[in-house]
């Protein structure tokens, strides 16, 4: 698969002053150091007003390798944070100016609230957000991205947002899952694949169903496993792995 060079326009978010400039001339030369970051299908990332933007996750690392590449691809990278985290000092603070999305793990109610909130928040500054769909790192033994969650879906669906499947793959030969960083041979060869926007309008009405939620999570995370088997070069799982199914937790380690 040949990969895209042209030159990408940057929005006007990556354009005007902000934050965002002093941290890209930090992480992204120290990231260089570490990865060669190829990117394709940049151009399928809007140049102006909110997305949403789901990638698998592989790796504790490669968050760095997809905000470089939504850099690169022109706009400015936000990530869903835990709500807790924005009430803890400087961190909070930094989380705030920077744009970052709380994500509220509490009751079914107040989480519909805080999700619609969050996309308006997005919709009304034109920002885009980066959500991890699975919600934590994949069980899938060969690192197949797992049974996603409906957290991405809600947020795009809650302000007619463009949802944008991403695959990334080759960070985790610089940090394995649950295991020790290799930074030894550096500039990795890491590759991103950016797919099409999936189509939302007119699938959930004013309350999304529990069921149209799920069925629209798999056609996410159906995306998301089919550009990572182009990076891959072979057929992804025709199903995704489920936690429940082998006896594992949704968070935190894989269980012995």
């Amino acid at each position: 698969m040949t990969v895209a060079r042209n030159r990408v326009r940057a929005s006007a978010e990556k354009t005007k002053p902000s934050v965002f400039w002093a941290l890209a001339a930090v992480v992204v030369p120290l990231v260089g150091i570490i990865f060669k970051i190829e990117v394709e299908g940049a151009e399928k990332l809007p140049r102006e007003g909110a997305y949403v933007v789901a990638p698998n996750h592989a790796s504790e690392i490669d968050p760095l390798v997809v905000a470089v590449a939504v850099w690169r691809a022109g706009r400015a990278p936000r990530f869903m944070a835990k709500e807790s985290l924005f009430r803890v000092p400087v961190l909070g603070w930094a989380l705030r100016v920077t744009g970052m999305v709380p994500v509220a793990r509490s009751t079914s109610a107040s989480a519909a609230r805080a999700t619609l909130e969050a996309s308006e928040t997005l919709v009304r500054h034109g920002r885009g957000v980066i959500v991890y769909p699975e919600g934590t790192l994949t069980r899938d033994p060969d690192l197949w991205p797992m049974r996603g969650k409906t957290g991405a879906v809600r947020l795009a669906a809650a302000g007619g947002i463009p949802l944008i499947p991403m695959a990334q793959w080759g960070a985790q030969q610089v940090l394995p899952r649950y295991g020790k960083l290799k930074l030894w041979p550096l500039r990795r060869r890491v590759r991103v694949l950016i797919g099409d926007p999936i189509d939302l309008s007119g699938r959930f009405g004013t309350s999304p169903s529990p069921a149209a939620l799920v069925s629209a999570t798999d056609e996410l995370m159906a995306d998301v496993s089919g550009l990572l088997g182009q990076l891959r070069g072979e057929a992804a799982p025709a199903e995704r792995w489920n936690p429940a199914d082998h006896g594992q937790r949704e968070t935190g380690r894989l269980e012995s």
